[in-house]
């Protein structure tokens, strides 16, 4: 079976310097996959010559005029740039001439283009965001990340099933565990929303443990975290602040003296490997779940092995049928939790 996916070339801070190289290593290392390069030609053709490659039956170049900036607000590149790299990649995926669609573009606009052109899946009122974090014995699926700042005890009910359905597709488990972040584990804390939300995942059918607190995002005692967007990106970012914060730091610490420059070289085996757990390219790629299609987005700030990543999870997205995955969990009955 040949997938093909939709890359936003235009998409991100660097643009077609990192999209196109990340696409010419992705399609050497996955020969059952192809890639549109949807932008400007003129941009597109520069950097193929620059990296001695060319178009082929792998790799089309898809013509798009326009480009949405990353500091764009959504509603004015969903209202005045219809031929924007973007919008013509989802378009792509909408007409069924790809299977998935990569951008590293604006966030917003992104999930406001997205919702637009694909809508969402039947039982779902708004997509979310989800994307996978390390963990001290694997990855949790955290959702949502940013789309819905505000959310019903329904919406987040709605993460749930999404998440959990991500959760077994992925990473093969039959009935994944859910949690919701809250600020503390006992019955009384949280805000009246969580706590509603709470009651509504008890009665579900999945397997719902019931809160976790921040601290429990990276111990592995949840398969799925559930919480709206203005928590999860807060925790994210926050998370993303401190993995910078340690590397300085060690860096520093390793650099004081010719002892501990020496230490730094013995130690420079261990050192490697903690950067490979915790290396936030190995998790680039968050996926916009609850729509008519497999949407995934990367990091603005992205370089060619992180955005590589994303591809990937494009690719095993579309492999697991996601989308149709969801569609049968919620279209009978919204009501209905995952048995």
């Amino acid at each position: 079976m040949t997938i093909t996916i939709a890359l936003d070339a235009m998409g991100g801070d660097h643009g077609p310097r990192v999209t196109i190289s990340a696409a010419l290593a992705f399609l050497k290392a996955r020969p059952e996959a192809c890639i549109a390069l949807v932008g400007q030609p003129d941009a597109i053709g520069g950097e193929l010559r620059r990296l001695a490659a060319a178009p082929s039956e792998r790799l089309q170049v898809v013509p798009a005029s326009e480009v949405v900036r990353m500091d764009e607000p959504p509603a004015q590149a969903l209202r005045t740039k219809r031929d924007s790299s973007m919008r013509v990649a989802l378009n792509l995926l909408r007409d069924g001439r790809a299977d998935a669609c990569v951008s590293a573009g604006n966030t917003g606009a992104l999930m406001a283009v997205a919702h637009f052109v694909l809508k969402t899946l039947p039982g779902i009122d708004r997509p979310a965001i989800v994307t996978a974090l390390p963990t001290l014995n694997g990855h949790v699926h955290l959702l949502d990340l940013g789309a819905n700042v505000d959310c019903t005890t329904e919406n987040l009910r709605q993460f749930a099933v999404m998440g959990v359905i991500v959760a077994a597709a992925v990473d093969g488990k039959e009935r994944p565990s859910v949690a919701l972040l809250n600020v503390g584990v006992e019955d009384i804390k949280g805000n009246e929303v969580v706590k509603a939300a709470a009651q509504l995942l008890g009665n579900s059918g999945l397997n719902y443990i019931g809160y976790i607190e921040g601290d429990g995002i990276y111990t592995g005692g949840a398969d799925v975290i559930v919480c709206d967007g203005f928590v999860g990106n807060i925790a994210l970012k926050a998370s993303e602040g401190v993995a910078r914060m340690i590397r300085a730091f060690l860096k520093e610490e390793f650099g004081r003296n010719m002892f501990t420059l020496l230490a730094g070289l013995v130690a420079r085996p261990v050192l490697k490997a903690f950067a490979r757990r915790v290396d936030p390219k190995r998790y680039n790629g968050a996926t916009l779940v609850g729509l008519n299609g497999v949407v995934v987005k990367s990091h603005g700030s992205a370089d060619a092995v992180a955005l590589r990543n994303a591809l990937e999870v494009a690719l095993r997205e579309v492999r697991q049928n996601i989308p149709d995955r969801i569609r049968r969990e919620m279209e009978p009955s919204p009501q209905r939790g995952l048995a």
